[in-house]
C-alpha cells in the first residue's frame, strides 16, 4: 500500500476550444470533469500502474463527495477528513489552434487546526501498513508549516519510504525529518534554496544543498528539459521521450507516482527516473491530469534516455548534516 497525502484536492474541469477569444462567447468542443490536485493525481497514476493506494487529506461539500466517488470508482482507498469548507474547483482551458493550456486555479480555504490533528492521527494509523508515503502540494492557508515534517518523522519511525513533492517553507521544514526523497521542479528548487538555478551546475549545487539539509535523494524536474537526480554518490540526467502533448498539467505528479512505483520495486534512482519520465509523458497524452495508460508508459519507457554524469560526492562523508529542530 502507498499512502498519498495532500490537503488541497480539487474537482478538475477540462474544456477544449478550437480557438479562444478573450472577451467573447467561446463554445467548448469537449468538456470533462474529474478529480485532481497533486496528491490525488499521484494516487490515480499509482493505481493505474497497478499499486494499492490510499488517498488522504481534506474533503468538503458536494465537490468533496464527487472526489470521493471518483476515487472509489478507481479502486483507491480513502482516508479523508470531512471539513465544512468546500473542496475547490480548478479548470484547464485548452486551445487547439494555439496549442496552449491555461490553468484556472481556485485557491483552497483555511481548515481548522483541530482538523490537522485529526488527519495526523489517521495518518499514524494508516502508515503502519504502507511501503511508502507521498506528500504532495501546497498546504491550506494557515496550516501548520511543519505538517509534512511530522508526516516524514512518522514515516521514518515506521520504516516507510517518505517522498516530499513540495516547495518553500513546507519543504525546508520537512528536510529536518530526513525524507527518503524530495522532488521539486526547478522553480520550486529555486524558491526553496532562495536563489536562482539557471543552469545544470547551479541545479546540482542546489540539490547538494537539499541533501546537506537532510534529503537522502533529490530529483529535480524541468518540464521539457532533462530531469536531474542525485543520491549523494551519483548524478543522473534523464531525457524524457519526445511526444506531442495534449495536456501536460499533472505530468509532474505522474512523474512522482512513476518514481515511487519503481523505487518500491528496488530500482536504483536512475532507472526509477527513466520509468518516471515515461509516466509523466504518458500523462501529457491525456486530456485529464492523472489519467495514464499503462501500455503507453511501457512504450515510452523504451524511448527515455538516462545518463550517469561524473561522480558527485558530498564533502560530508555521511552525505548530509543534521539539522536542528
Amino acid at each position: 500500500m502507498i499512502l498519498c497525502i495532500g490537503t488541497t484536492p480539487a474537482v478538475q474541469r477540462v474544456m477544449v476550444f478550437r480557438k479562444l477569444v478573450v472577451g467573447a462567447v467561446n463554445r467548448a468542443t469537449t468538456t470533462m470533469d474529474g478529480a485532481a490536485g497533486k496528491s490525488v493525481n499521484v494516487a490515480k497514476v499509482l493505481r493505474a500502474l497497478g499499486e494499492s493506494v490510499v488517498a488522504s487529506g481534506f474533503l468538503g461539500g458536494a465537490r468533496g463527495e464527487f472526489v470521493r466517488n471518483h476515487l472509489k470508482e478507481r479502486g483507491i482507498a480513502l482516508a479523508f477528513i470531512a471539513v465544512s469548507e468546500h473542496t475547490r474547483q480548478c479548470t484547464t482551458v485548452i486551445e487547439e489552434t494555439a496549442g496552449t493550456q491555461t490553468e484556472l486555479v481556485e485557491e483552497s480555504r483555511p481548515v481548522a487546526p483541530e482538523k490537522y490533528h485529526e488527519l495526523m492521527r489517521l495518518i499514524r494509523r494508516r502508515i503502519k501498513s504502507c511501503r511508502a508515503v507521498v506528500m504532495s502540494g501546497t498546504l491550506t492557508p494557515g496550516a501548520p508549516i511543519d505538517f509534512y515534517l511530522e508526516c516524514t518523522r512518522v514515516a521514518r519511525a515506521a520504516g516507510v519510504m517518505s517522498v516530499v513533492d513540495a516547495q518553500g517553507a513546507a519543504l525546508v521544514k520537512a528536510l529536518k525529518g530526513w525524507p527518503s526523497l524530495v522532488k521539486p521542479n526547478r522553480a520550486e528548487l529555486a524558491a526553496t534554496v532562495g536563489h536562482a538555478v539557471k543552469n545544470q551546475a547551479a541545479v546540482v549545487s542546489a540539490m547538494r544543498e537539499l541533501r546537506e539539509l537532510g534529503a537522502e535523494r533529490v530529483v529535480v524536474t524541468a518540464g521539457k528539459e532533462p530531469t536531474l537526480a542525485l543520491d549523494g554518490r551519483n548524478v543522473w540526467r534523464v531525457h524524457a521521450p519526445r511526444i506531442q502533448a495534449v495536456n501536460p498539467i499533472g505530468s509532474g505528479d505522474a512523474f512522482a507516482a512513476g518514481l515511487v512505483w519503481r523505487l518500491v520495486r528496488g530500482d536504483d534512482l536512475g532507472e526509477a527516473c527513466r520509468w518516471a519520465s515515461a509516466t509523466g509523458a504518458a500523462n501529457a497524452l491525456t486530456l485529464m491530469a492523472g489519467e495514464v495508460d499503462r501500455a503507453e508508459v511501457d512504450r515510452l519507457a523504451k524511448r527515455a534516455l538516462v545518463e550517469r554524469l561524473p561522480e558527485c560526492r558530498s564533502p560530508n562523508p555521511e552525505g548530509r548534516r543534521k539539522v536542528e529542530s
